[in-house]
């Protein structure tokens, strides 16, 4: 609960950073440098990339607000999907290959990151629409968990760009990419290689410290 409005506020802060002229009081000289600002921006990502973690924690839980603080903490990154893909999907598949999360044996992490990135995002929005059909609603409905996250980023960016100009989409988007970028290295170390062999009945074996 603690790191969520730490991480938020480290988030303000960067973009005023960022995008300000005058830094005497840091004893800077005018602005930061570019050096300086992609340095921040990639701090900056690994908080959002930690947040991730948090995220990944509170999405497990049962409770409702739990739950909505998950995507709140997904909101800086961009990555709100998650929040559906890995609950619902990720485990489910883990170690086979239809789980984009899980990194086939001699795949590259750079070959592994699209792949896990797009096949995430089209798995979390297939599981979603599924659910909204069952419930007889509209994928377009805020309902959808997919876009109630989403959302939340719309609305956290456009309250920052808001507030600090149009020069600051630069720094969100650097350190969302960055942040998310964090997430797919673990999937990547988490799962490289591993493949559940499938049984005579068709489904595939259970999960084992193998």
């Amino acid at each position: 609960y603690v790191y969520i409005p730490f991480q938020l506020a480290s988030l303000a802060f960067a973009c005023y950073l960022w995008t300000a002229d005058n830094l005497s009081w840091l004893g800077i000289d005018g602005g930061l440098s570019l050096a300086s600002k992609i340095g921040l921006a990639l701090s900056i990502g690994v908080m959002g990339g930690i947040g991730i973690n948090t995220a990944h924690e509170l999405g497990h839980k049962k409770d409702e607000l739990e739950r909505w603080l998950s995507k709140i903490t997904l909101a800086q990154t961009f990555y709100g999907h998650f929040y559906i893909e890995h609950n619902r999907g990720h485990h489910v598949r883990v170690s086979t290959p239809e789980d984009p999360a899980s990194a086939r044996f001699g795949e590259s992490f750079w070959t592994f990151l699209p792949r896990s990135v797009w096949g995430s995002l089209r798995s979390s929005w297939e599981l979603e629409k599924a659910r909204m059909e069952r419930l007889d609603k509209s994928v377009w409905s805020i309902h959808n968990d997919v876009l109630n996250a989403w959302l939340m980023s719309v609305v956290l960016y456009a309250a920052l760009v808001a507030g600090f100009g149009w020069e600051v989409l630069p720094f969100l988007v650097i350190q969302a990419v960055y942040g998310f970028s964090l997430l797919e290295t673990v999937n990547y170390l988490e799962h490289y290689g591993l493949l559940r062999q499938k049984t005579a009945s068709g489904r595939y074996e259970r999960c084992a410290p193998a």
